[in-house]
């Protein structure tokens, strides 16, 4: 399958290799190309300058955001949180018209030192805030601004590098789950999350469903900083 990645950040790189292995040809989406090879520095979050990565996953095709949208049968949104809605909406329309987008954005929004009202100190600054909570969420608001596109949750309530292995804990018996309003879109997550590894799929509904999930992602910290490394998280029932 032609699948596009939109980012070329750590998550989005973890699913781009882990794609490619899979055997699917795989299109990487960047703003401006050029830049991004011709970047020399690690980003905000210490990853290494995305040439570093290409030059070891040669068979990846880099190319603008619109470009790989249009080459993509199937595509996952890795653009950050804030800027997802308006880099998405700023793609030709038919670029992802009837195609499924897989979300797993946060929608973080960093603060500088001193702004948080109560601040949530972590080993790397302040915990960033959530925006939209409780009545919207991001994955919502990428399905109205495309109504087109069938807009499905998932990938969220782990770290990348754990859901393309979820093998890495417990032997991968733990749990993902996706939200969507259109049941072909999930099937078609669903079946990319098993031939990851997944084995425990749950649908937990609508897009509306994907508030929670969003929200999670504070919880989720708290508990790696608590436990001091990454985890599995397996829902008994």
């Amino acid at each position: 399958m032609n699948i596009a990645i939109l980012g070329t950040g750590a998550g989005a790189r973890q699913h781009a290799a882990r794609l490619g292995a899979l055997g699917h040809r795989v299109v990487v989406g960047t703003r401006d190309p050029e830049a991004t090879l011709a970047r020399t520095e690690p980003d905000m979050m210490g990853t290494e300058p995305f040439a570093v990565f290409h030059r070891a996953h040669p068979e990846l095709t880099l190319a603008t955001f619109a470009q790989a949208a249009a080459a993509g049968e199937l595509v996952i949104n890795g653009i950050d949180g804030a800027n997802a809605v308006a880099a998405l909406t700023a793609l030709p329309t038919d670029a992802l018209a009837g195609k499924t987008l897989i979300d797993y954005a946060v929608p973080y929004v960093y603060q500088q030192p001193g702004d948080a009202e109560h601040s949530w100190p972590t080993p790397w600054g302040e915990m960033p805030r959530l925006n939209p909570v409780d009545t919207d969420s991001l994955a919502e608001q990428i399905q109205r601004a495309l109504p087109e596109t069938k807009v499905v949750k998932t990938f969220v309530t782990q770290e990348q590098e754990t859901v393309v292995n979820p093998a890495e804990f417990g032997g991968g018996d733990h749990t993902m789950f996706l939200a969507g309003d259109h049941q072909d879109a999930k099937a078609a997550a669903g079946e990319l999350l098993t031939a990851y590894g997944w084995s425990d799929i749950i649908d937990v509904g609508p897009l509306a469903a994907a508030r929670g999930l969003e929200m999670y992602a504070h919880f989720h910290t708290a508990l790696g900083l608590a436990l001091n490394g990454r985890f599995g998280v397996k829902i008994v029932r």
